[in-house]
């Protein structure tokens, strides 16, 4: 699978860069379309079906793209997926196509837990000094866990610094207890 959605996440990047297309608009147009697919049970099995004619899996597309005011280029990606009959790896297209388009522009994606909402001056400070760790612009996400006492952990791919209250106690008693 991690072939495919790579294949297709790199197609589309490609598409939106050949033709200087808007990455984050056309980011939120394929989620946004990966989000539809994803809650509607119905519209699955109409694009997924084999007995369903093509021209009419197309026309449902186009009445949705035009409803949604999704681009010429996202409605033709998400035509070449239905002809395909990989629709069913929509959703990991379209994270995987969301990376790739960070790749790009130089950007690492992190994720942020905290015990409570940061501020933004905190967030600021937060995202400059993982861009001084990593080289690269920062999008963060940042969710909230009491568990971790205080503090935070920072994850930026399969890397994680560990800055929380917890993960200092854990340290010192395996240090003691060494």
């Amino acid at each position: 699978m991690a072939s495919v959605t790579s294949t297709y996440a790199r197609a589309l990047a490609d598409v939106v860069f050949d033709q200087h297309l808007d990455p984050g608009k056309t980011l939120l147009e394929a989620q946004s379309l990966a989000q539809l697919v994803a809650s509607s049970q119905p519209l699955r099995e109409v694009w997924e079906a084999p007995s369903i004619p093509p021209d009419q899996k197309r026309a449902l597309l186009d009445a949705i793209v035009a409803r949604e005011g999704i681009s010429r280029p996202v409605r033709n990606f998400m035509a070449v997926l239905m002809d395909h009959r990989r629709i069913k790896f929509l959703e990991p297209i379209v994270k995987e196509f969301g990376q790739e388009l960070n790749r790009r522009l130089g950007f690492t994606e992190a994720e942020v837990v905290s015990v409570r909402e940061l501020g933004q001056a905190e967030r600021s400070a937060l995202e400059a000094q993982v861009e001084k760790l990593t080289g690269h612009k920062v999008r963060a996400r940042y969710e909230q866990d009491s568990s971790i006492l205080g503090g935070a952990i920072v994850k930026v791919g399969s890397t994680i610094y560990d800055g929380s209250v917890r993960g200092q106690l854990e340290r010192i008693r395996e240090a003691i207890s060494s």
